[in-house]
């Protein structure tokens, strides 16, 4: 296939496009005018997500998929608009477009497990995005293999939020978390990810949404813990008061970092064949590629 990937230059973007490369896929890159080239990319067109008319240019007839792996905007009006202007001209062709939301979508679920059927509930730093799940699950009504992606908190290749709470220990010391150590997060990593993604390009049917989870709920007083030997140190986590962080990091994201979720992918393993096979979360900080 040639897909065109909207944030190939990005964590998660990057490791597709390197993924649908080795497969032996042609990788379309859209980046930001000045980008000359991007690796694993066979070519690279030029386009804003602010810039619908750019968007609907670059899904020229030679593409047959289309990947949304951008970072939203943060205005839900202009992410809408960039949904439209990708998916126009795929309407009525058959061909798929991917576009990546997220489990913060699900807002707290506590220690029950939330799958693909669960209501959105989502907080606010992704307040907007069910809308443009919505709007994108549509179009599939007019000929598009449209679909969505929740991925949990990525990790690996020494990136993602993980990457920030190994800076959190070199600065303090010890290992920090925002308002309590037993809150859970949904985890993956980027390669797990990334073969997601190609298995939801070649079967995933029209109009479905797909969890990309490896571990369901993974205690952030252990990430923490774990991210503090990557860093050389040691000792309890202490704990961030979420006034403190809100204040520091802004309340959206301080709030997101205090989220107690766990969320299934059991469709993705079952109708997908999807089988995670990279390091767990807590060993690939420990001794792995955040070392």
């Amino acid at each position: 296939m040639r897909v065109l990937v909207i944030g190939a230059t990005g964590y998660v973007g990057s490791a597709l496009a390197e993924r649908l490369a080795g497969e032996g896929h042609e990788v379309v890159a859209l980046a930001r005018p000045g980008r000359a080239s991007v690796p694993g990319a066979a070519e690279v067109r030029t386009g804003d997500l602010a810039d619908p008319a750019a968007l609907t240019a670059a899904v020229t007839p030679d593409i047959d998929a289309v990947v949304h792996a951008g970072t939203p905007t943060g205005d839900a009006a202009v992410d809408a608009a960039a949904i439209d202007a990708l998916t126009a001209p795929l309407r009525g062709t058959g061909r798929a477009f991917v576009y990546t939301s997220g489990v913060w979508v699900l807002g707290a679920t506590g220690d029950a497990t939330a799958d693909e059927t669960a209501a959105t509930d989502p907080i606010p730093i992704v307040g907007y995005r069910p809308e443009i799940e919505r709007r994108v699950l549509a179009t599939a009504e007019d000929g598009v293999r449209a679909t969505v992606i929740r991925p949990g908190i990525v990790y690996g290749r020494g990136g993602g939020i993980p990457a920030m709470l190994v800076g959190w220990a070199r600065e303090d010391g010890a290992p920090r978390v925002v308002a309590d150590p037993a809150v859970r997060w949904p985890m993956v990593h980027v390669d797990d990810l990334a073969d997601l993604y190609t298995a939801v390009l070649a079967d995933a049917p029209a109009g479905t949404v797909w969890h990309g989870v490896a571990e369901e709920a993974v205690a952030v007083g252990d990430l923490a813990t774990a991210a503090a030997k990557a860093a050389g140190v040691g000792g309890e986590p202490r704990t961030w008061p979420l006034e403190d962080a809100a204040g520091a990091l802004g309340e959206p994201f301080a709030q997101a970092l205090a989220l107690h979720q766990s969320v299934g992918a059991a469709a993705s393993r079952d109708r997908l064949g999807w089988r995670p096979s990279r390091p767990d979360s807590l060993s690939d900080l420990r001794e792995g590629s955040y070392t």
